[in-house]
């Protein structure tokens, strides 16, 4: 075989072997490209291929809560419509007893916050919480008079004085309940002029001047500003209630209700809270 035939031979297998480390060199790329998406897919996903940021919230939040939680919830649920666009938080603000008694009776509601155990408990009896109430705030009573406190009232024994109209809660809502309660630890017997369905009807008695004073929260007191004036009373360590929050059972917007119930327990919600008067759970 001549020298020019075995040229050309070596010539035609050198051009073979490039084409072939090219062809490896782009099914390798190829390869790299694929593994690549489904890394990237892998890790947008979850076991089940669901995304895993939360899903988007909207709709309404429906929330049934304790009178004396008004103010610091309003803000809440500003702060979680501001957060999760999409979202609407309306509240049924009322008588703890009177809510529990209308969830119980089938009404519409995604959230209960009870401002006592007892209270919650209608609810849970009846089956109708997801899952057990966590507590996230308690609270105390005080005396709410008149500016300038012209009664001088100063304990909760001058409350008994015959001369002074008195407002309290109801014994069935938890705030006439641990009125009672202080009442008892006193060693006190006091009937009222008037007996309110919540701890807010008892202190716009106060405000419209209509009794010399009301056995309410601290909160309220705080919340009223300078309509009222409080006067504290030992024998409200006695009688301190713990607030219970729960996901209801037949929540429409359990998803949302969730979160929400996670910001009243968050270091931000707990701030508000706070900030309204409230006592760590």
């Amino acid at each position: 075989m001549n020298r020019s035939v075995r040229r050309t031979r070596r010539t035609r297998v050198t051009l073979r072997n490039r084409r072939t480390l090219q062809l490896a060199g782009g099914g390798a790329a190829v390869l790299l490209a694929l593994s690549g998406c489904s890394s990237s897919a892998s890790s947008s996903t979850g076991p089940s291929g669901s995304s895993s940021s939360s899903a988007k919230l909207s709709g309404t939040v429906t929330v049934f809560a304790a009178a004396s939680l008004k103010e610091s919830f309003t803000t809440l649920g500003k702060e979680f419509e501001k957060a999760h666009p999409g979202t609407k938080v309306t509240f049924n603000f009322g008588g703890s007893d009177t809510l529990a008694a209308s969830i119980t009776s089938g009404a519409p509601a995604d959230v209960f916050a009870a401002a006592s155990d007892k209270t919650m408990k209608t609810v849970t009896d009846a089956g109708d919480a997801s899952g057990t109430p966590a507590p996230f705030v308690r609270n105390q009573l005080e005396i709410a008079t008149l500016p300038g406190n012209p009664e001088k009232v100063t304990s909760l024994k001058d409350l008994t004085d015959s001369k002074l109209k008195v407002a309290l809660c109801d014994k069935e809502v938890p705030c006439g309940a641990a009125a009672q309660k202080a009442l008892d630890a006193a060693g006190l017997k006091l009937t009222p002029v008037s007996y309110e369905q919540d701890v807010k009807s008892a202190l716009t008695k106060v405000e419209l001047k209509e009794v010399d004073a009301a056995v309410v929260y601290k909160t309220d007191v705080k919340a009223a500003g300078g309509k009222v004036e409080g006067v504290e009373f030992p024998e409200s360590a006695e009688a301190i209630n713990s607030y219970p929050i729960v996901l209801l059972k037949h929540a429409p917007n359990a998803a949302a209700a969730k979160q929400f119930i996670a910001l009243v327990r968050s270091g931000d919600g707990q701030r508000v809270l706070s900030a309204a008067g409230f006592l760590k759970p």
